[in-house]
């Protein structure tokens, strides 16, 4: 048999590993703050789905967060000096 001695090209480097789970962390905190506001008895309406909360900071986290993994999968390596 032969064997090759090339190494394996890595895809990402340990920064882009990083903004990734930043963005995992980011976007699973948008769902988390989106979670909630219902009731038990189907009678009582409760006005709590529709706080700021729940209407515009998680789902602008939920969109940060996939910007961050936008940027952490097309960035690519820094230059060496």
């Amino acid at each position: 048999m032969k064997q090759s001695n090339t190494t394996k090209k890595k895809i990402f480097e340990k920064r882009n590993y990083k903004f990734l789970f930043l963005a995992f962390a980011i976007i699973t905190l948008g769902f988390l703050l989106m979670v909630g506001g219902g009731s038990d008895d189907p009678l009582y309406f409760n006005k709590a789905i529709f706080n700021f909360t729940r209407i515009r900071l998680a789902p602008s986290l939920v969109l940060i967060g996939f910007s961050v993994a936008m940027y952490s999968i097309f960035t690519e390596k820094a230059a060496k000096k």
